[in-house]
Protein backbone atom coordinates (compact mmCIF):
# COMPACT_ATOMS: atom_id res chain seq x y z
CA UNK A 1 0.00 0.00 0.00
CA UNK A 2 1.44 4.04 -0.63
CA UNK A 3 -1.15 5.53 1.58
CA UNK A 4 -0.23 6.03 5.34
CA UNK A 5 -2.85 5.55 7.84
CA UNK A 6 -2.96 8.96 9.04
CA UNK A 7 -3.57 9.98 5.43
CA UNK A 8 -6.30 7.84 4.94
CA UNK A 9 -7.50 8.71 8.48
CA UNK A 10 -7.75 12.23 7.95
CA UNK A 11 -9.08 12.36 4.61
CA UNK A 12 -12.04 9.74 5.07
CA UNK A 13 -12.98 12.26 7.81
CA UNK A 14 -12.83 15.00 5.30
CA UNK A 15 -14.92 13.00 2.98
CA UNK A 16 -17.20 12.49 6.13
CA UNK A 17 -17.34 16.25 7.25
CA UNK A 18 -17.98 17.12 3.02
CA UNK A 19 -20.89 14.40 2.57
CA UNK A 20 -22.58 15.64 5.94
CA UNK A 21 -22.78 19.39 5.23
CA UNK A 22 -24.13 18.56 1.60
CA UNK A 23 -26.90 16.30 3.26
CA UNK A 24 -27.65 19.55 5.87
CA UNK A 25 -28.05 21.72 2.91
CA UNK A 26 -30.20 19.68 0.79
CA UNK A 27 -33.39 21.50 0.49
CA UNK A 28 -31.69 24.89 0.95
CA UNK A 29 -31.99 27.32 -2.32
CA UNK A 30 -29.69 29.84 -1.19
CA UNK A 31 -25.64 29.20 -0.45
CA UNK A 32 -24.96 30.00 3.07
CA UNK A 33 -22.04 32.40 3.75
CA UNK A 34 -18.97 30.98 4.66
CA UNK A 35 -18.46 31.00 8.17
CA UNK A 36 -16.21 29.47 10.99
CA UNK A 37 -16.36 25.95 11.80
CA UNK A 38 -15.57 24.63 15.26
CA UNK A 39 -14.90 20.63 15.19
CA UNK A 40 -15.49 19.65 19.06
CA UNK A 41 -13.00 17.77 20.66
CA UNK A 42 -14.26 14.06 20.32
CA UNK A 43 -16.85 14.51 18.02
CA UNK A 44 -14.50 12.58 15.21
CA UNK A 45 -13.38 9.07 15.69
CA UNK A 46 -10.06 7.86 16.37
CA UNK A 47 -8.48 5.06 14.79
CA UNK A 48 -6.67 2.40 15.30
CA UNK A 49 -3.32 2.29 13.57
CA UNK A 50 -2.59 -0.38 10.77
CA UNK A 51 0.04 -3.14 11.46
CA UNK A 52 0.40 -2.43 7.84
CA UNK A 53 1.91 1.33 8.84
CA UNK A 54 3.08 1.13 12.75
CA UNK A 55 4.75 -1.47 14.74
CA UNK A 56 2.95 -1.51 18.78
CA UNK A 57 0.00 0.46 19.76
CA UNK A 58 -0.68 3.78 17.43
CA UNK A 59 -4.00 6.02 17.28
CA UNK A 60 -5.11 8.53 14.96
CA UNK A 61 -7.18 11.27 15.49
CA UNK A 62 -8.00 13.31 13.08
CA UNK A 63 -7.68 17.62 13.60
CA UNK A 64 -8.58 18.81 9.78
CA UNK A 65 -9.43 17.37 6.72
CA UNK A 66 -8.07 18.81 3.73
CA UNK A 67 -11.11 20.94 1.77
CA UNK A 68 -11.69 23.11 -1.34
CA UNK A 69 -10.10 25.87 0.10
CA UNK A 70 -6.68 23.57 1.98
CA UNK A 71 -4.93 20.55 0.30
CA UNK A 72 -3.17 19.55 3.99
CA UNK A 73 -4.79 17.11 6.32
CA UNK A 74 -3.74 17.27 9.67
CA UNK A 75 -3.88 14.54 12.61
CA UNK A 76 -2.64 13.79 15.78
CA UNK A 77 -1.09 10.65 16.42
CA UNK A 78 -0.50 9.02 19.82
CA UNK A 79 2.57 6.45 20.20
CA UNK A 80 2.26 3.45 23.05
CA UNK A 81 6.11 2.72 24.70
CA UNK A 82 8.20 1.81 21.92
CA UNK A 83 5.69 2.01 18.68
CA UNK A 84 6.53 3.64 16.03
CA UNK A 85 5.91 4.25 11.85
CA UNK A 86 7.27 1.62 9.30
CA UNK A 87 9.71 3.61 7.24
CA UNK A 88 8.10 5.80 4.58
CA UNK A 89 8.42 8.43 2.69
CA UNK A 90 6.31 12.11 1.70
CA UNK A 91 6.51 13.31 -2.13
CA UNK A 92 5.56 16.96 -0.55
CA UNK A 93 7.17 16.68 3.06
CA UNK A 94 5.80 16.25 6.33
CA UNK A 95 5.76 18.80 9.58
CA UNK A 96 4.87 18.04 12.74
CA UNK A 97 4.72 19.53 16.18
CA UNK A 98 5.44 16.93 19.44
CA UNK A 99 3.28 17.67 21.97
CA UNK A 100 3.51 15.60 24.74
CA UNK A 101 6.19 12.98 25.76
CA UNK A 102 9.17 12.46 24.08
CA UNK A 103 9.65 10.73 20.46
CA UNK A 104 12.20 9.20 18.23
CA UNK A 105 12.82 10.06 14.76
CA UNK A 106 15.73 8.72 12.26
CA UNK A 107 16.42 9.42 8.34
CA UNK A 108 17.44 6.24 6.24
CA UNK A 109 21.37 5.88 7.16
CA UNK A 110 21.64 8.61 9.90
CA UNK A 111 21.58 7.99 13.65
CA UNK A 112 17.92 7.55 15.84
CA UNK A 113 16.91 11.38 17.25
CA UNK A 114 15.37 12.35 20.55
CA UNK A 115 12.27 14.97 20.10
CA UNK A 116 10.38 16.92 23.00
CA UNK A 117 7.21 18.60 23.44
CA UNK A 118 7.24 21.94 21.48
CA UNK A 119 9.95 20.80 18.84
CA UNK A 120 8.74 21.01 15.23
CA UNK A 121 10.05 18.29 12.68
CA UNK A 122 10.39 18.65 9.04
CA UNK A 123 10.81 15.74 6.75
CA UNK A 124 11.88 16.78 3.69
CA UNK A 125 10.19 15.46 0.30
CA UNK A 126 11.18 11.74 -0.59
CA UNK A 127 13.67 11.55 2.55
CA UNK A 128 13.36 8.34 4.37
CA UNK A 129 12.46 8.08 7.78
CA UNK A 130 10.39 6.88 10.86
CA UNK A 131 8.99 8.02 14.30
CA UNK A 132 7.27 6.88 17.24
CA UNK A 133 7.81 6.99 21.15
CA UNK A 134 10.65 6.19 23.32
CA UNK A 135 10.50 2.54 24.53
CA UNK A 136 9.24 3.70 28.19
CA UNK A 137 7.05 6.31 27.60
CA UNK A 138 4.00 7.50 25.11
CA UNK A 139 4.84 9.92 22.64
CA UNK A 140 2.11 12.48 20.60
CA UNK A 141 2.00 14.60 17.64
CA UNK A 142 0.32 16.85 15.57
CA UNK A 143 0.86 15.91 11.68
CA UNK A 144 0.68 18.07 8.74
CA UNK A 145 0.82 16.22 5.45
CA UNK A 146 -1.19 16.83 1.70
CA UNK A 147 -4.30 15.35 1.05
CA UNK A 148 -4.38 13.83 -2.60
CA UNK A 149 -1.83 11.44 -4.69
CA UNK A 150 0.91 13.87 -4.66
CA UNK A 151 0.92 13.56 -1.17
CA UNK A 152 0.64 10.30 -0.46
CA UNK A 153 2.93 8.68 1.63
CA UNK A 154 5.21 6.10 0.47
CA UNK A 155 7.36 3.47 1.94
Amino acid sequence: MNTSLLKIAVCAAALHAATAGAAEQQGSTTAPAAAQQITRAGAQPSAVGSSDFFTGRVRVDPVWPANGDISAAGGLVTFEPGARSAWHTHPKGQFFVVTAGVGLTQEWGKPIQEIRPGEVVWCPPDVKHWHGAEPSGRHRHCGRQECGVDGESQR
